[in-house]
């Protein structure tokens, strides 16, 4: 049972590189990318919470670079957008929807990982956040782009709500692929639901 979980869980982990990989791949198409491009974004995107998860925790090297499967899904993620890819009208839905899954799993994960790690509830939740937004905030500054976690609806939020409500299920009770999966399934949702709402933390006013 304990096996069926660990593959579960490495599963979504999987699922959120190849969705942010997409979502990176996709934004080197709308910037009219090369296939190098494309693909260096996208993998960019796709590992860059991962690694950045790591070095956090002092595993080195990492283990999106020694894990074969890890930076493969990222990358068949990035080569299947660049032939495969919508009309450009479409492109930002798919943006959305994939960098919203990203954003759930490795917010979740990462925060559950170190939960189950015994690092403090304020670490883990740290952790966490930092992993769902990195692999985004290196995806918009190879594209020249304001990272959208400062600009986005509700973009860090949600990560922050995905972080804390897996550390708290995983100091709770201790199941690792329930914190993941129910911290991940708020994050995701709370993502798309601003984004569809328009929901945005408070801004300066304009100076007059």
């Amino acid at each position: 049972m304990v096996e069926i979980g660990a593959w579960v869980i490495e599963g979504l982990w999987i699922t959120g590189i190849v969705a942010f990989a997409i979502s990176g791949a996709l934004v080197g198409v709308r910037h009219n990318l090369d296939l190098l491009g494309v693909l260096v974004v996208g993998l960019a995107t796709g590992i860059g919470g991962g690694v950045i998860r790591d070095m956090i925790l002092g595993v080195h090297p990492p283990v999106s670079f020694t894990h074969w499967p890890y930076w493969s899904a990222a990358l068949i993620g990035s080569l299947a957008v660049f032939f495969f890819h919508p009309s450009l009208s479409k492109i930002r839905t798919f943006e959305i929807v994939f960098d919203a899954l990203g954003l759930g799993i490795f917010s979740a994960y990462g925060a559950a990982i170190s939960a189950e790690r015994d690092f403090g509830f304020i670490t883990a939740v740290f952790v966490g956040t930092v992993v769902a937004v990195g692999g985004g905030v290196i995806r918009d500054v190879l594209v020249n782009e304001v990272p959208g976690v400062l600009t986005r609806e509700l973009y860090a939020v949600s990560a922050i709500v995905g972080a804390t409500v897996a550390t708290l299920i995983t100091q709770l009770t201790g199941h690792l692929l329930i914190a993941t999966a129910v911290g991940g399934v708020l994050a995701t949702a709370l993502r798309l639901t601003s984004y569809a709402r328009g929901w945005h933390l408070p801004k300066p006013r304009s100076a007059s």
